[in-house]
This record gives C-alpha cells, structure tokens and sequence, in this order.
C-alpha cells in the first residue's frame, strides 16, 4: 500500500488541530502532538500520529480525560508516587518526570512510579529528557485496560500487553545520550498495525495465530478469533515483561494484567521510573571517556554487511530524525483513519488534507 509524505511541521499542524477539536486546551494539544510527531521522525510511526483514532476512541468512551495535570500521591524523599487520573500520557508522564529529576538534585537518586496514564506513548521520548538533564534513567511500564496482545513464552494465547522497557544515560560533547526502548514483545502492536494497514508482513517469529500456530500474517491480530504477538528472546523478553507487569503495575500502585481487573477498551500505562545522578557514582570525566571508548569499541567491529554498521542504542532514532527532517512517509490508510478520527470531531477533512498536501 501507498504512503504519503508530510513535512513534521504540517504533520504537527494537523495532530495539534485535532486535539484540540477533541477538548484540549492548547498547550496540552502541542505537547501531545510534538510526542506523537517526534515519534514518527524517530522511525516508531507505531507510536506517532497513527495513534489518533484510539485516542478518539478513549474520549469516546470517557477514559481519557483531556486537560488533566498529574499528581502527586505520595512524597518520601527520593520516593515519589504519581497519579496521572487517565491524562494524556504524554503530559502527565512529562510531568511526572519533571518532578523527578527535580528532586534527584538533591537526593540523588528517585524512585518515581506513575499510574493511571493514558497511553505515555514513545517511552524513549521520557529517557531522553532524564538524559537531557544530565541523568541517567530505567523505566518498566505495563499496558492495561485493553485485550491482551502477548502470549507468555510456550503459551498460545494473549495474557499481558507489550510492555515496554527504557534505559537512558546521558551523553557527551563527543557522544551522544545511549537510549535503549524498545518492547518486550519481539514487534510493538503499533508495527502490526502499520504493516497491516500496508499489506505487510511482520519479522519471522512474531506473531502466532488463535491455535497458536506461527505465522507472519499481522491480520490475525485484527481479526476473531485473535492472535497474539511473541515476546523477544523468548523466555528473556518473557521474564522482563512479567518485571514491567510487577514493577510499572504493582508497585505503582496501578494494575496488572491478571482478570480481576475491568478491560474498559482503553489504554492505561503504569511505569516505575528511577532517575539517578551517575556523577554521585563516578566522575563526569571518567564517565564520558569511558562512555566514548566503549561505543568506540563496539562500533570498530567490522561489520558484516559493509550497508549495516554496528551502532549503539540511540543512533537508530538520530539517523532516522535526519532522513526524515523535511518528509514524513505516512502509509495511506493510518492517514485515511486520523482524518476520519479528526472529521468525527469536528475538523473538515479538506482542512487536514491541505495541510498534507
């Protein structure tokens, strides 16, 4: 299937018109809409514009509560509990990390667990403003309050969601930040999306069918009876998608994915986050030549198609902000689903298609 290009700054343009036709207020609608497009410029378009129509799914259906700031539940010093009362994720999230890297100046190290967000979505884009502070971070989210999406290593059907990891370290004048984020499932859901809007398939060992059979199909995801995706590494990415069910949803204070629980046809993100000062550890110097050396190191390894140099986590992401700085490849259908998403709410289509165009 086709796609179409759109420069970031239209791209922006539309997102923040349709956010605000939905009820926020301004500046929530241009934080939401520059964490949805920097997404897309990152090359994760699972976690950008597309996600739109969800988010007018959960207005809809009154679990996402527009214009919300986070709170704070629980202050002990380096621990500080956060609420997010079903915000937009990527506004309580930002705040809750805000205050967290906050506190750290002074006590050195937070553990700073935040429930009940809407989806945060691109957890990298929270690491990145740890890194950005001078801090290093880990964060452990889960996914509730939606069907399952992940099948537990050797079983056959959904019991958990993708449940994404982040670890950030601040970089250098000669590095930049290392960022680790990815899903413990071995594709986001949002990748299966795309690649079924695009007629694609997805990686080898990705999914599985509702006998449990693999296959590479993303259609079985979006069909009765429903598949399911895989975890990465198998048993590995398994036990660390169990963490981020018992850190990010248990010890928040939120909720894990066990049947207890309502499934409300929403998306609700818990995440426990530690932000800690590397230099109460090591000296900056030190830090930033051994961080140098290291990447240097590894990337020295001749690689084996002379097309796919050895990188280190973070470059991905900076080489796709590059390619992608005056043309955002958005597939047809994802854009057809935002602008019906946006004329539901009361935005014309043609107004979103000439800013496309």
């Amino acid at each position: 299937m086709e796609s179409i290009d759109i420069h970031p700054r239209a791209l922006r343009e539309a997102a923040t018109m349709i956010l605000e036709a939905s009820g926020s207020e301004p500046e929530e609608a241009r934080i939401v809409a520059d964490h949805l497009v920097l997404a897309n410029l990152s090359g994760h378009d699972s976690h950008g514009v597309g996600m739109l129509p969800a988010y007018e799914r959960s207005l809809g259906n009154g679990t996402l509560k527009p214009n919300r700031t986070v709170e704070l539940v629980r202050d002990d010093g380096p621990i500080m509990t956060f609420d997010g009362g079903m915000g937009y994720g990527q506004v309580v999230g930002r705040q809750a990390t805000a205050a967290a890297i906050e506190r750290c100046r002074s006590t050195g190290v937070v553990l700073a667990p935040v429930r009940y967000c809407h989806h945060l979505g691109r957890i990298g884009t929270y690491g990145e403003q740890v890194a950005e502070a001078g801090l290093a971070s880990l964060h452990f989210v889960n996914v509730v309050g939606h069907q399952a999406l992940v099948a537990p290593y050797r079983g056959t059907d959904a019991r958990y969601s993708t449940n994404p990891i982040c670890l950030s370290l601040p970089g250098s004048d000669a590095q930049p930040p290392i960022l680790l984020d990815m899903a413990t499932s071995r594709i986001a859901h949002g990748k299966a999306r795309v690649a079924h809007n695009m007629g694609e398939q997805t990686p080898e060992g990705s999914l599985i069918d509702h006998r449990g059979r693999k296959t590479r199909d993303p259609a079985v995801l979006f069909k009765q009876p429903v598949g399911a995706l895989t975890s990465f590494g198998d048993h590995k990415g398994y036990g660390l998608a169990v963490f981020c069910e018992l850190l990010g949803g248990m010890l928040s204070g939120g909720r894990t994915a066990q049947p207890e629980h309502e499934v409300e046809g929403t998306i609700c993100n818990n995440m426990f986050m530690i932000v800690f000062d590397p230099e109460r550890l090591i000296a900056k110097s030190a830090m930033e030549h051994e961080l140098a050396a290291l990447v240097a190191h590894v990337k020295a390894s001749p690689a084996a198609d002379p097309e796919e140099p050895v990188l280190v986590p973070g470059d991905p992401e900076r080489a796709m902000r590059v390619e992608r700085a005056e043309a955002i490849p958005v597939d047809a259908e994802s854009w057809r689903q935002v602008v019906a998403a946006g004329e539901r709410l009361g935005v014309p289509a043609g107004r979103l298609e000439a800013i496309a165009a």
